[in-house]
């Protein structure tokens, strides 16, 4: 289920929002009735980051090796047309 609180539960309310958090929910949080931030756990985080990271290092290493390079065009280009865009 949806956890929406005000960003103030996150100062007043830190051990209810923290056991929602450690059991994989993430917790959005609003201020004056509007998005604010999303709070989750640092498992969650580095399910969501890590292949991205290993993804950024491969391209880094890559980078390091070779002169090619593409305009950030170029890129999101091909990125559209593998999605079907």
């Amino acid at each position: 289920m949806l956890q929406i609180r005000p960003v103030s539960d996150l100062r007043n309310k830190f051990p209810e929002i923290e056991s929602q958090v450690k059991s994989g929910s993430p917790v959005y949080l609003t201020k004056n009735g509007y998005g604010a931030m999303v709070v989750m756990s640092l498992e969650k985080y580095a399910e969501l980051t890590d292949d991205l990271e290993l993804k950024l290092d491969e391209a880094d290493r890559v980078a390091a090796v070779s002169d090619e390079r593409h305009t950030h065009e170029e890129v999101f280009s091909r990125l559209k047309k593998g999605l079907g865009g």
